[in-house]
């Protein structure tokens, strides 16, 4: 979805929000009806399902990929599967640059469908938490510790798909960033029996950054986390530009960044996926910063995804 998410989804006691108050309960009854007249798809294939209920940004493609590589070293053949959109092509290029095999369709359970031809004994569904048709062997949602669940309200009042409460439904909840007890507490106060775990991501090619100023640009769920991750890395950034979500760039914006930071003797810093979305252009001065995603208590988190496949 390209847009800028409006700052008032991050203000509990916003008029915009509670105006918009009405729209939201509508959304969601829709939403109710909708999962109570489909029918459900059950596979033989084990699907573990990272989702989110926050509304982009929480890391759930880079978890998708560890999962995948944790699994492949254990004699797995894992399948990332995942709805075909248009403006989707940066994440599936980063995917399938990481040697992962990778199924997408205008439907979920078509793509699920030819994994399942190909023989793929465990297949990772990027996104489709809301997707109630499929039968998931285990769910895991994904937040980030900058945004967590912003007001706590669904959309258009807040940055929510679907209520807070909704958590009751799920197995693993995974939050990117430092610990929270405050946020854990809610999240059992709805799901009790919910793991909890954390991550971090962790740059592999720093060095190539270090000790320069930096024309730091994303188009991610929110560019301000990317920005983040370069300041607690001590990387100097001289000038910010975010963009919507999956931004279509132009040649011509393209051509201004790199112009710009000629001008200012500052070198362009992007994130892997937006790199992956430019890449055609063909700009050898605009450079990704490669990151790795550790998973805190891996062994543990490891038991749980193995004990879904059995």
């Amino acid at each position: 979805m390209k847009l800028f998410k409006p700052k008032f989804w991050h203000n509990k006691y916003s008029l915009i929000s509670f105006c918009l108050l009405p729209l939201a309960i509508f959304f969601q009854f829709l939403l109710a009806i909708k999962k109570k007249i489909k029918k459900k798809v059950k596979f033989n294939t084990p699907i573990i399902c990272v989702g989110n209920i926050y509304l982009g940004g929480t890391g759930k493609t880079p978890l998708c990929i560890e999962i995948a590589e944790i699994l492949k070293k254990f004699n797995k053949k894992p399948a990332i599967i995942k709805k075909f959109y248009k403006s989707h092509q940066d994440e599936f290029r980063l995917i399938e640059s990481k040697k992962i095999k990778l199924f997408k369709s205008e439907s979920r359970i078509a793509a699920i469908k030819k994994a399942d031809k190909k023989n793929y004994d465990c297949l990772i569904l990027d996104d489709g938490l809301q997707d109630t048709t499929i039968t998931k062997n285990l769910k895991i949602v994904c937040f980030n510790e900058k945004q967590l669940a912003g007001n706590g309200m669904t959309l258009p009042s807040g940055p929510l798909r679907e209520p807070f409460s909704s958590l009751k439904n799920n197995q693993i909840i995974v939050i990117n960033g430092k610990v929270n007890k405050i946020f854990e507490k809610k999240i059992k106060s709805v799901s009790k029996n919910a793991s909890i775990y954390y991550t971090d991501y962790i740059p592999t090619n720093l060095n190539k950054f270090k000790g320069q100023n930096l024309l730091a640009f994303a188009g991610i769920g929110n560019p301000n986390n990317f920005f983040n991750l370069l300041e607690k890395y001590n990387l100097k950034i001289s000038k910010k530009i975010s963009f919507p979500d999956h931004y279509n760039y132009s040649t011509k914006e393209l051509n201004y960044l790199v112009e710009y930071s000629k001008s200012e003797n500052l070198r362009i810093i992007t994130t892997e996926k937006d790199y992956f979305r430019i890449r055609q252009h063909k700009f050898p001065q605009i450079n990704y910063l490669g990151v790795k995603l550790e998973i805190k208590n891996k062994d543990k988190f490891k038991k749980e995804v193995f004990a879904c496949l059995l």
